[in-house]
């Protein structure tokens, strides 16, 4: 009897890397910029995009001792996790992602669109996470 495995983390890339820059607008357009998220291993994965938790930001930049309450941060973060699992778009200000969950065989890809719809005066800038299962 013969067994064999193979073991791998998933294997992805995001195109075109971070940031995303819509520049200047005039008030009341739409420009929309595409992502493109690339499964580049031999495993299905999910992937799921939320709103970074405003909590973690602050303890990166505090001292070791308020770094302890980055759990909370987690937590945080895995309630707007969940919440945008039954979201097909995600709206974040000025901005609108979608697809913000699903899911991508090998070597598939999924094309994920960011649209800013320029509302009030001044600069809007969002940070976003994008959850990808075992990597």
């Amino acid at each position: 009897l013969r067994v064999s495995a193979t073991a791998e983390y998933s294997k992805y890339s995001i195109e075109p890397a971070s940031p995303i820059n819509f520049g200047a607008m005039i008030k009341g357009t739409k420009k929309t910029r595409t992502l493109v998220l690339k499964n580049k291993g031999m495993l299905n994965f999910k992937f799921h995009i939320h709103q970074a938790p405003e909590l973690a930001s602050a303890s990166e930049s505090k001292s070791s001792k308020q770094e302890e309450s980055a759990p909370s941060a987690t937590k945080h973060s895995t309630g707007r996790k969940l919440s945008s699992l039954t979201q097909s778009h995600l709206n974040l200000g000025m901005f609108t992602v979608s697809p913000c969950s699903g899911s991508i065989g090998p070597w598939g890809q999924q094309l994920i669109t960011v649209e800013c719809l320029a509302g009030q005066e001044g600069t809007c800038e969002e940070q976003l996470y994008i959850d990808i299962t075992g990597r």
